[in-house]
């Protein structure tokens, strides 16, 4: 309908998606072949789930059950914020929430982005995790990058 309204192609992409494509195509996973996830910690947890640079959209994993409640009331940045939770106490939630996706998914990397990853350096020597992690390229911008980079995309036919 939208696109009848506006008479001219349109294109959803959640914000983690977003972001990911922009971070797989010329950031933190560019040339990473096999399983990356980006997720992104805000006010909840965004993820997007790449294979080989494929997106698999809509993945919605910080909703899933992590200690009897949704992941990101949990270790998202908003909780941090609300709890005031220092690095050491929240990262060791966020270490909870990437055991169980790798548990998951087995990636071979993690990007960690939105505005928290701006400060990744004082929190990365706490994160632990079989898979590689690596701070997210465009930090909070990723999913504006992200979300022109598959316009074009889409505009272009590819």
């Amino acid at each position: 309908m939208l696109q009848q309204a506006l008479n001219r192609p349109v294109l959803f992409l959640n914000d983690a998606d977003a972001a990911g494509v922009a971070e797989v195509r010329w950031g933190a996973g560019r040339g990473v072949t096999g399983t990356v996830i980006m997720l992104t910690f805000g006010t909840g947890i965004g993820t997007a789930l790449f294979v080989d640079g494929r997106l698999f959209p809509n993945t919605e994993l910080g909703h899933m059950e992590l200690r009897g409640m949704e992941a990101e009331k949990f270790a998202s940045a908003h909780v941090r914020t609300a709890e005031k939770l220092g690095w050491p106490a929240w990262i060791e939630r966020v270490n909870v929430y990437l055991e169980q996706m790798y548990a998951l998914f087995w990636p071979d990397l993690f990007i960690l982005g939105g505005a928290v990853s701006e400060r990744f350096a004082e929190f990365a020597p706490l994160l632990r995790s079989r898979a590689e992690i690596r701070a997210a390229h465009f930090a909070g911008q990723a999913g504006v990058i992200g979300a022109a980079l598959a316009a074009a995309a889409s505009a272009a036919g590819v």
